[in-house]
C-alpha cells in the first residue's frame, strides 16, 4: 500500500491546494468520492485497465457515471490522473484529501474500541480529554469488542493508545518470554 500512497500522495495534495484556495474543500471531497466510486465498479476499472483513446473521454465516463458535471478545476484534475493513468488512484486519493483536510481543519477522527460499551458520560469525558490531548476537534466513533476483556484501545490518526486489559497481558507475555 506504500507505494499506492507514494503515487497518490502528490495528487491529493493537488487537489487539497487547489480546493482550499477556491474555498471548496467540501465540494472537492463530495466530487473525489463519487469519483472513487464510480473508477471503483468493477466495469469502469476494467476500461481503465485497457488501452484507451482520449483521457478526456474517460473523464467523461467518470462524470456521466457521477451524475452530475464537476467544476472546470475539478475537470482538469481528473483529466490530468487519467493521462498520467492513474485514475485507480482516486480512493488513496480521497483517504489522503480526507488526512490533509481534517488537520487544515484542526479536526480528527478518533475510534474508541472498548471491552463493553460507554455509559453515562463516559464517551464526553474521553472525547475531552483526547480534545486537549491532540488540541484538536475531536469526533468520536465507539464500538465494542468484548475479545479485549476491559479497557479500550484509541486509535487516533496514526497513532494506537491501548488501555486494554487483553493489550497488558500481550506486553506482559512479551516481556516475560
Amino acid at each position: 500500500m506504500s507505494s499506492l500512497t507514494t503515487l497518490a500522495r502528490p495528487y491529493a495534495r493537488a487537489a487539497f491546494e487547489v480546493a482550499r484556495e477556491s474555498g471548496a474543500l467540501a465540494e472537492w471531497a463530495a466530487g473525489l468520492e463519487a469519483a472513487a466510486v464510480a473508477v471503483s465498479e468493477p466495469t469502469m476499472a476494467a476500461y481503465l485497465g485497457s488501452p484507451q483513446e482520449e483521457p478526456g473521454a474517460t473523464v467523461d465516463m467518470v462524470l456521466e457515471a457521477l451524475g452530475r458535471p464537476g467544476s472546470e478545476p475539478f475537470e482538469r484534475f481528473l483529466v490530468a490522473m487519467a493521462e498520467h493513468e492513474r485514475l485507480p488512484l482516486l480512493p488513496r486519493v480521497v483517504e489522503l484529501f480526507g488526512e490533509l483536510r481534517q488537520e487544515a481543519e484542526q479536526r480528527l477522527e478518533v475510534r474508541v474500541v472498548s471491552a463493553a460499551p460507554l455509559v453515562g458520560d463516559q464517551a464526553e469525558r474521553m472525547k475531552a480529554a483526547l480534545t486537549r490531548r491532540f488540541e484538536r476537534d475531536v469526533s468520536l466513533d465507539a464500538s465494542v469488542d468484548p475479545s479485549l476483556i476491559g479497557g479500550a484501545v484509541i486509535y487516533a490518526g496514526d497513532e494506537v493508545i491501548d488501555g486494554s486489559v487483553l493489550g497488558r497481558l500481550r506486553r506482559l507475555a512479551g516481556s516475560l518470554a
